[in-house]
Protein backbone atom coordinates (compact mmCIF):
# COMPACT_ATOMS: atom_id res chain seq x y z
CA UNK A 1 0.00 0.00 0.00
CA UNK A 2 2.88 2.31 0.98
CA UNK A 3 4.62 1.72 -2.61
CA UNK A 4 1.37 2.37 -4.40
CA UNK A 5 0.52 5.94 -2.60
CA UNK A 6 4.58 7.03 -3.24
CA UNK A 7 4.04 6.00 -6.72
CA UNK A 8 0.37 7.65 -6.99
CA UNK A 9 2.15 10.71 -5.73
CA UNK A 10 5.09 10.21 -7.96
CA UNK A 11 2.72 10.56 -10.92
CA UNK A 12 1.03 13.64 -9.41
CA UNK A 13 3.86 15.88 -8.54
CA UNK A 14 5.53 14.79 -12.22
CA UNK A 15 2.49 16.06 -13.87
CA UNK A 16 1.92 18.70 -11.70
CA UNK A 17 5.70 19.97 -12.38
CA UNK A 18 5.47 18.89 -16.20
CA UNK A 19 2.53 21.56 -16.62
CA UNK A 20 3.63 24.34 -14.23
CA UNK A 21 7.39 24.17 -15.98
CA UNK A 22 5.78 24.30 -19.57
CA UNK A 23 3.05 26.68 -18.77
CA UNK A 24 4.35 29.02 -16.63
CA UNK A 25 8.02 28.65 -15.85
CA UNK A 26 9.13 32.14 -15.55
CA UNK A 27 6.26 33.02 -13.06
CA UNK A 28 7.46 30.54 -10.18
CA UNK A 29 10.69 29.02 -11.13
CA UNK A 30 11.74 28.32 -7.59
CA UNK A 31 8.48 26.61 -6.69
CA UNK A 32 7.94 24.73 -10.10
CA UNK A 33 11.62 23.22 -9.93
CA UNK A 34 10.56 22.50 -6.02
CA UNK A 35 7.79 20.27 -7.38
CA UNK A 36 9.72 18.72 -9.97
CA UNK A 37 12.60 18.30 -7.05
CA UNK A 38 9.33 16.62 -4.91
CA UNK A 39 8.31 14.42 -8.22
CA UNK A 40 11.56 12.79 -8.57
CA UNK A 41 12.05 12.38 -4.51
CA UNK A 42 8.67 10.66 -4.88
CA UNK A 43 10.06 8.15 -7.60
CA UNK A 44 13.37 7.66 -5.79
CA UNK A 45 11.39 6.68 -2.72
CA UNK A 46 8.91 4.48 -5.06
CA UNK A 47 11.51 2.56 -6.40
CA UNK A 48 13.61 2.17 -3.26
CA UNK A 49 10.23 1.05 -1.62
CA UNK A 50 9.67 -1.78 -3.74
CA UNK A 51 13.06 -3.01 -4.67
CA UNK A 52 14.51 -3.90 -1.30
CA UNK A 53 17.61 -4.83 -0.47
CA UNK A 54 20.30 -3.13 1.86
CA UNK A 55 21.18 -0.70 -0.97
CA UNK A 56 17.28 0.03 -1.64
CA UNK A 57 16.96 0.05 2.08
CA UNK A 58 19.24 3.17 2.71
CA UNK A 59 18.20 4.79 -0.77
CA UNK A 60 14.89 4.52 0.69
CA UNK A 61 15.69 6.03 4.21
CA UNK A 62 17.26 8.54 2.09
CA UNK A 63 14.66 9.83 0.23
CA UNK A 64 11.93 9.91 3.03
CA UNK A 65 14.33 12.01 4.82
CA UNK A 66 14.59 14.07 2.35
CA UNK A 67 11.05 14.51 1.71
CA UNK A 68 10.27 15.10 5.16
CA UNK A 69 12.85 17.78 5.72
CA UNK A 70 11.63 19.27 2.24
CA UNK A 71 7.93 19.29 3.46
CA UNK A 72 8.91 21.11 6.73
CA UNK A 73 11.20 23.38 4.84
CA UNK A 74 9.16 24.12 2.27
CA UNK A 75 6.05 24.12 4.55
CA UNK A 76 7.68 26.91 7.25
CA UNK A 77 9.43 29.12 4.25
CA UNK A 78 5.82 29.39 3.11
CA UNK A 79 4.28 30.76 6.61
CA UNK A 80 7.32 33.05 7.12
CA UNK A 81 7.54 34.69 3.55
CA UNK A 82 4.53 33.93 1.31
CA UNK A 83 6.04 35.84 -1.32
CA UNK A 84 9.22 33.18 -1.51
CA UNK A 85 6.87 31.00 -3.22
CA UNK A 86 4.41 32.74 -5.35
CA UNK A 87 2.52 29.76 -6.59
CA UNK A 88 1.84 26.21 -4.53
CA UNK A 89 3.97 23.54 -4.61
CA UNK A 90 3.64 19.73 -3.25
CA UNK A 91 5.06 20.76 -0.39
CA UNK A 92 3.65 24.09 0.23
CA UNK A 93 1.68 24.78 3.50
CA UNK A 94 3.21 21.27 4.41
CA UNK A 95 1.03 19.78 1.54
CA UNK A 96 -2.10 21.31 2.28
CA UNK A 97 -3.33 20.97 -1.32
CA UNK A 98 -2.67 17.11 -1.20
CA UNK A 99 -4.55 16.99 2.12
CA UNK A 100 -1.12 16.75 4.44
CA UNK A 101 -0.21 13.38 2.63
CA UNK A 102 2.80 14.84 1.85
CA UNK A 103 3.62 15.67 5.46
CA UNK A 104 2.15 12.04 6.70
CA UNK A 105 3.75 9.95 4.55
CA UNK A 106 7.31 10.22 4.85
CA UNK A 107 6.55 9.64 8.81
CA UNK A 108 4.45 6.77 7.54
CA UNK A 109 7.42 5.50 5.04
CA UNK A 110 10.89 6.21 7.85
CA UNK A 111 8.16 4.17 10.65
CA UNK A 112 7.81 1.18 7.90
CA UNK A 113 11.39 1.03 7.17
CA UNK A 114 12.41 0.99 11.15
CA UNK A 115 9.82 -1.57 11.74
CA UNK A 116 11.28 -3.46 8.83
CA UNK A 117 14.99 -3.19 9.93
CA UNK A 118 13.54 -4.03 13.61
CA UNK A 119 12.41 -7.41 12.27
CA UNK A 120 15.71 -8.40 11.00
CA UNK A 121 14.53 -7.36 7.33
CA UNK A 122 17.36 -4.58 7.25
CA UNK A 123 20.14 -6.60 8.54
CA UNK A 124 19.82 -10.33 6.82
CA UNK A 125 23.23 -10.96 5.40
CA UNK A 126 21.16 -11.33 2.13
CA UNK A 127 20.97 -7.77 1.66
CA UNK A 128 18.23 -6.03 3.49
CA UNK A 129 14.27 -6.06 3.77
CA UNK A 130 11.80 -8.39 1.98
CA UNK A 131 10.69 -7.51 -1.28
CA UNK A 132 7.31 -5.72 -2.03
CA UNK A 133 7.01 -2.97 -0.52
CA UNK A 134 4.17 -2.45 2.01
Amino acid sequence: MLVAVYAIFALAAGARAGVQIATNFAEAPVAYALSAFAAAVYVLATVALALGGRTSFRVAVAACSVELAGVLVVGTLGLADPAAFPDETVWSGYGRGYGFVPLVLPVLGLLWLRRTARSGGGTRADGGRPAGGA
